[in-house]
């Protein structure tokens, strides 16, 4: 499947809302150092260094986010329902989603005003606790919603429905739903598959399980995945995008399906798909061949 590219639709003059997490060394100081080159091109509406604005509320055509991904995740959520096309420019360390580096921002800028620029949609979901039959909470995540079994540690056993038929019953540490844009990030370190960030697909994998027969599946996104814990432990918890969600209390269903909105990324000149996940995991790509002992 192809990656879904749309045309850059700009309104002149472009607002765009600055974004980055303020705590985290040299990111207030990048961001006055960069704001001079980013209102040559672009009429800040709006900036925020705190996570804690509802960007929902803000008029704005694109949002510029200065960080790495947990910074990248954390914009998603503000933005809720309402997705911006995101310019991430990569302050962090690995950057799968925020590989624009600060010298490439300038001309990044300019051919995004000019519309040459194409908008890559990724797929996000809607994560639902269910309890007593009605939603106990809810959010729109980007990345993975994981049951984890939490204090006292005690091996949990998750019930997995598919469209309400019971697929499985896993016997782990707890159980990860994620995104393709997720299946670099805690999915991978526990041994699942890496999918291109534009399919609308999920992966569920389990952490640690008890058995060597369960394997990670993907499976379309157009599905309702349903994780029921039957005893869960005092520590149990859902956590979406690293952040937790609420406690899980018996007879609770966490509800995981694909989400309206779109995360919208702006596509760097000559960043590609493979060329991120060579550059960010390290692969080698060549063999050394030795003449021998």
């Amino acid at each position: 499947m192809r990656p879904k590219r749309t045309a850059a639709v700009v309104q002149t003059p472009t607002r765009a809302i600055l974004l980055g997490a303020g705590d985290r060394p040299n990111v207030l100081a990048e961001a006055e150092r960069l704001r001079p080159v980013i209102e040559q091109h672009l009429r800040l509406v709006a900036s925020d260094f705190t996570g804690e604005m509802d960007l929902a509320q803000v008029e704005a055509d694109a949002a510029i986010v200065l960080g790495g991904d947990g910074t990248i995740l954390r914009a998603a959520r503000q933005m809720g329902r309402r997705q911006l096309p995101v310019i991430a420019v990569n302050l962090g360390k690995l950057g799968f989603l925020a590989d624009i580096a600060t010298h490439e921002l300038p001309a990044v800028l300019r051919d995004f005003c000019a519309g040459k620029l194409a908008l890559l949609d990724h797929l996000m979901f809607d994560c639902r606790v269910i309890r007593g039959g009605r939603t106990h909470c809810q959010q729109i995540g980007l990345n993975d919603v994981v049951v984890h079994a939490g204090t006292p540690f005690h091996i949990l056993k998750v019930d997995l429905y598919v469209d309400s038929e019971l697929v499985t019953a896993y016997s782990c540490d707890g159980l990860i739903v994620s995104t393709p844009v997720g299946s670099t990030a805690y999915c991978l370190s526990s041994g699942g598959p890496i999918l291109r960030k534009t399919l609308s697909a999920f992966v569920v994998l389990p952490i640690s399980p008890h058995t060597l027969t369960n394997r990670p599946v993907v499976d379309s996104a157009d599905r309702v995945y349903e994780l029921e814990v039957a005893q869960p432990n005092p520590g149990t918890a859902v956590v979406v995008d690293g952040r937790v969600l609420a406690q899980l209390e018996p007879g609770d269903r966490v509800r995981v399906e694909k989400a309206e909105p779109r995360f919208t990324l702006v596509a760097g000149p000559g960043h590609s798909y493979y060329r991120t996940l060579r550059e960010k995991l390290g692969w080698g790509g060549g063999l050394k061949l030795g003449a021998g002992p």
